[in-house]
């Protein structure tokens, strides 16, 4: 049997796409505390760990050494819109280490960020690595590998220093054995190795509560959940839900997406880490999903999760003309 559908499409009197799709949340044990559809079967996390990812940039002592602005770690975490400002950021991280922008290996796509891109073509430039929204999580390994003293040309490699070093984070915050077979290569030319949601969702519950971890770790994991709370713009960039969402809550929720539907969270004061994937890979249901379990469990900010839980569609003109809707299996209480 499959998944459930966790987010439901409507226009008009009907139902007009259905997203299924599976949800863990739990605490720094590892106890499911919440859970929907198969929590078990791997999944490539992708972009949704670039806060776990950018934890070996604080803790081998490249943040400081080199620098680093609040603003630019929060970078590091990022799948930012490539706007002009998160362009400049990440180049100002590179040159603080000494690092070239022709050293990073992420490949270039036009900003995700539309009316930056059109700003670009029509001024003559065209897109390059800094525009990626992977540059400052590339722009951190950088960072970092020069920290290690370790060659900067082969930092997307598993076998780089750097990548053992991230590796070794998702094990031990995970509560997993990542074995080689379940490595693959993620869009932006680094490793992603495939994980249960319920390692994921325990793997942000550590991270939130700085819980089953070294107090230099849980330092590390507070600075950078500090500093994505202070400029959550340079997490995501103008109009996106996890900038959205961690203005509104600052350091009381963490959020940050990933490709093909999944996305990651924590609840620091609660101690709970989410992880969710829709089967579709939609980002749309993915969005609708994660304000739907942040509206499970703060119950008192329902008002202010309610235009995220459920986005009203509007056509080209601004008309209404329906709205993505999490179902009752994900909002209702008594779950297992």
């Amino acid at each position: 049997m499959g998944n459930p559908v966790l987010v439901e499409v409507v226009r008009g009197a009907l139902v007009e796409s259905r997203h299924r799709g599976a949800v863990a949340v739990a605490d720094p044990d590892g106890r499911t505390v919440f859970s929907i559809g198969d929590t078990e079967r791997p999944v490539y996390p992708r972009s949704a760990i670039k806060a776990l990812q950018a934890l070996p940039l604080v803790e081998s002592g490249a943040a400081d050494r080199f620098g680093l602005a609040p603003e630019e770690l929060a970078l590091a975490c990022a799948s930012h819109g490539g706007e002009p400002d998160h362009v400049a950021a990440a180049m100002r991280m590179l040159a603080r280490a000494g690092i070239e922008p022709s050293a990073l290996r992420c490949g270039a796509h036009w900003p995700l960020h539309q009316p930056s891109a059109q700003a670009l073509a029509r001024s003559g430039g065209t897109a390059g690595a800094l525009h990626n929204n992977c540059s400052g999580k590339h722009a951190g390994f950088l960072c970092t590998a020069c920290a290690l003293g370790a060659d900067i040309a082969s930092y997307t490699e598993p076998v780089h220093p750097v990548q053992r070093e991230v590796k070794a984070v998702l094990e031990e915050l995970g509560g997993v054995t990542l074995a080689d077979g379940t490595c693959a290569v993620d869009g932006c030319s680094v490793p992603t190795w495939a994980m249960p949601l319920t390692a994921l969702a325990r793997a942000f519950a550590r991270f939130g509560a700085g819980a089953q971890m070294s107090q230099e770790r849980a330092k590390s994991a507070a600075r950078l959940r500090a500093v994505c709370a202070a400029h959550p713009w340079h997490v995501a960039g103008t109009g996106r839900f996890c900038t959205a969402i961690m203005r509104a809550f600052g350091g009381r929720v963490f959020v940050k997406t990933g490709a093909e539907g999944v996305f990651c969270g924590a609840l620091p004061e609660l101690g709970l880490g989410i992880a969710v994937k829709c089967d579709d890979g939609a980002g749309r249901a993915g969005e609708a999903t994660m304000a739907g379990v942040l509206a499970r469990f703060l119950t008192d900010d329902r008002a202010t999760l309610e235009p995220y839980v459920r986005p009203v569609l509007r056509n080209w003109n601004g008309i209404a003309v329906g709205a993505i809707c999490p179902t009752a299996a994900l909002l209702e209480r008594g779950g297992s």
